[in-house]
């Protein structure tokens, strides 16, 4: 039974791989959310690139950049762009990590970072929730729950129409300056 800690090791901290992801990895957005995302084996590759390019520039550095093998990981940005207030700031982190680490166990492997907009601090906690899962959905990281309450709406639903084309007109219907087509197309 895997546990639903969030550790340390769980955490995109720095900030290179802030800017690594950033620079190398996949967006997906909303009004009031932004993800940023990274596979574990691009990030693999990306730190080694960024290796080479360390030791081309620095050849006695000693710095090098690795990914810890732990799971996903999460980072997040929130200015105070969108909260001026720290309370505001730190509640929409707080929604953040929790929903992060109760479906850590589903995701795939990788780095996330969420980067909040304006819009997110007029957001309630379930809404934030449902934003965040919106997006890790959207971004393949996460599959669609079958057991919850969207989906169970949805699948209460009547299947949508098929796709159909405009009626063609009768003689009745069209307008003067319009003459009507025979289905064959010889006109």
């Amino acid at each position: 039974m895997p546990t639903n800690r969030f550790p340390r090791t769980a955490r995109v901290r720095a900030r290179s791989d802030f800017d690594r992801i950033f620079k190398h990895g996949w967006r997906v957005a909303l009004p009031v959310l932004a993800l940023h995302w990274q596979t574990a084996e691009a990030a693999a590759r990306s730190c080694a690139r960024a290796n080479e390019e360390l030791v081309r520039a620095r050849p006695k550095s000693r710095l090098r950049f690795e990914r810890p093998d732990g799971g996903p990981r999460l980072g997040l940005a929130v200015s105070r762009k969108v909260d001026p207030r720290a309370v505001g700031r730190n509640r929409i982190k707080r929604v953040m990590r929790e929903t992060f680490r109760t479906h850590r166990a589903q995701l795939a492997d990788g780095d996330y970072v969420v980067v909040a907009r304006i819009g997110a601090a007029k957001l309630d906690q379930a809404q934030l929730r449902a934003a965040l899962l919106g997006l890790l959905q959207r971004a393949g990281a996460l599959a669609p729950e079958a057991d919850s309450p969207r989906a169970q709406e949805e699948s209460s639903l009547p299947a949508p129409a098929t796709a159909v084309t405009m009626p063609r007109l009768r003689p009745c219907d069209a307008p003067a300056s319009i003459t009507p087509t025979s289905p064959e197309g010889d006109g």
